[in-house]
């Protein structure tokens, strides 16, 4: 796993370790020293590896004692992944000159990539912790990753992985590495909560997310009814029954299920009344049903305990306008829009609510809107979707029929 910064590595290194025309000792062969100092040069600083490493090797052969040879040969071994020659090769650069500390952490990389955690450990957790070079100090906490998961010092990797986020928030590559930390140490942490407490509620309730995450909800039913057989009164519980049950609704159009979703929504307010999310469904589940009183008043409930819940703004601007309300309407619309302006069907229930008043011009710059950001939504479809959780509430949808 060498990480995708090598090139911006190997600029670095060859700025501070290539020797000018000639610093190398004089000797006999000072003309062959010099023609290969320069080739080895030119060949590295341009990518070209083999021709470096022929050209460095010859070097090598002529100078054993100077240490920048070997410290450049091991880079050209290390970039051609050739890690068995570049360890020997780093380790005489660094004995000959222990003060290279680029070597050091190149060392340890390629002990790393060797799989020979233990050695490399300690060289690596320098160049993290100690290098001010940011090429070296992304590496060796890339490369720390890989240790520390293969020694099974998960909590570890989790630290280091949450400080390479904090460091590179926009690297992709970074961003790769530590989801799959963050995933491996989230999967190892259930599996040792299936091994002290298999009974427990906890682990009903983290397998009844799980399969609730995965599209399951079969399964995820099951298990948060499991969940409230231990215990009947726990928070969230019924909520996350009753979403599930509405999300297997979706893929059966049962609408039994529906009306069993209504009643765990009601039972999560009668333990929690200030239970925003529940309302909000409820309230939903109502509108959709056309009880558009019923829908205010669940709606207002939300509300009242969440004043800046998007969705409760536009669903209580949709059931009031159903009501004939489009004065009341308008000012939900306009909150829903100032927390969030690129919600298109914001946009759009603005224009049926502006034509209601009658503003013609109002009402066809909230069209335009909505139509922009219709097209921009299409083209972005796939980059928009959530893939590792649900949804936490029914998102708020355009109307069957829709002008294009």
């Amino acid at each position: 796993m060498i990480p995708d910064g090598r090139d911006i590595l190997r600029g670095v290194l060859v700025s501070l370790w290539l020797f000018g025309s000639i610093m190398l000792a004089q000797s006999s062969d000072e003309i062959s020293i010099q023609r290969y100092s320069e080739e080895g040069q030119k060949a590295l600083a341009s990518g070209r590896y083999e021709d470096a490493e022929k050209a460095y090797e010859r070097l090598r052969d002529l100078e054993p004692r100077t240490a920048e040879v070997h410290a450049n040969l091991g880079l050209i071994y290390f970039q051609q992944r050739k890690f068995e020659q570049a360890v020997p090769t780093l380790r005489e650069a660094l004995k000959l000159k222990p003060s290279l500390g680029k070597s050091e952490a190149l060392l340890a990389m390629s002990l790393s990539e060797l799989g020979r955690y233990r050695e490399a450990l300690p060289g690596l957790e320098r160049g993290w912790r100690q290098s001010t070079d940011a090429a070296i100090k992304r590496m060796c906490g890339l490369q720390l990753l890989r240790a520390y998961s293969g020694m099974r010092e998960d909590s570890k990797a989790v630290e280091v992985a949450l400080e390479l986020n904090r460091l590179y928030p926009n690297d992709p590559e970074v961003l790769y590495h530590t989801g799959q930390i963050f995933g491996n140490f989230a999967f190892l942490t259930m599996h040792r909560l299936a091994q002290v407490a298999p009974a427990s509620v906890w682990r009903h309730q983290a397998e009844a997310e799980a399969y609730e995450s995965q599209g399951s909800n079969d399964a995820a039913i099951s298990e948060y009814h499991q969940v409230l057989s231990v215990d009947p009164r726990r928070p969230g519980i019924h909520y996350r029954l009753g979403r599930t049950l509405l999300a297997r609704s979706r893929q059966s159009n049962a609408l039994d299920d529906v009306a069993a979703a209504a009643k765990e929504f009601e039972q999560e307010l009668q333990l929690d009344s200030s239970h925003a999310s529940a309302a909000y469904e409820l309230a939903e589940i109502h509108r959709n049903r056309g009880e558009f009183e019923e829908a205010v008043r669940f709606f207002e409930a939300a509300l009242k305990y969440y004043p800046d819940f998007e969705e409760a703004h536009l669903g209580l601007a949709s059931a009031l306008t159903s009501l004939q309300k489009p004065d009341q309407a308008l000012s939900h619309l306009r909150k829903a829009i100032s927390l969030n302006a690129e919600n298109e069907v914001s946009w759009y229930r603005l224009s049926q609510v502006q034509g209601m008043l009658g503003n013609d011009a109002e009402q066809k710059k909230a069209f335009a809107e909505f139509q922009r950001l219709r097209t921009l939504k299409s083209s972005q479809q796939e980059a928009s979707k959530q893939i590792f959780a649900p949804e936490e509430v029914t998102r708020q949808q355009l109307d069957a029929k829709v002008p294009q």
